[in-house]
């Protein structure tokens, strides 16, 4: 199939098709007589992982060794396990850091609350942000 069916089977852009096949995610397809890219069926399943992929929070290049684990014949099954573990190690660590920095963010505004501006000395850039 041409490019323009690929895009609407898949609901992607002609422009991220061709995205996705120079970053490596789809082979270069064979081309018609005229030139014309003529992807195999198959594609349309390919493009849905990457996409799927994606919205887990995976990055191109993770997809990409998933993909070639699977067209080398292989079941990616145990690889994308540990990188979704990965991910959700990242998020709970990421989340951690966000709780503290709400917490330093609620004492600052308290701190911004009960300043007033004139009793800051001429030396000082910002007495809320400097006091300990």
């Amino acid at each position: 199939m041409r490019i323009g069916e690929l895009a609407i089977k898949s609901g992607l852009t002609t422009k991220t098709i061709r995205f996705y096949e120079q970053a490596g995610l789809l082979p270069a397809p064979p081309r018609t007589p005229g030139g014309y890219r003529d992807y195999p069926s198959h594609t349309v399943a390919r493009l849905s992982f990457v996409r799927n992929a994606q919205a887990a929070g995976l990055t191109l290049a993770e997809i990409r060794s998933v993909l070639a684990l699977r067209d080398r014949g292989q079941a990616p099954c145990a690889q994308v396990g540990v990188l979704i573990e990965e991910h959700l190690a990242e998020i709970d660590r990421r989340m951690a850091e966000l709780r503290q920095t709400r917490t330093a963010l609620r004492e600052l505004a308290r701190r911004a609350a009960v300043t007033d501006p004139d009793t800051c000395s001429a030396g000082d850039i910002c007495t809320i942000l400097t006091r300990a």
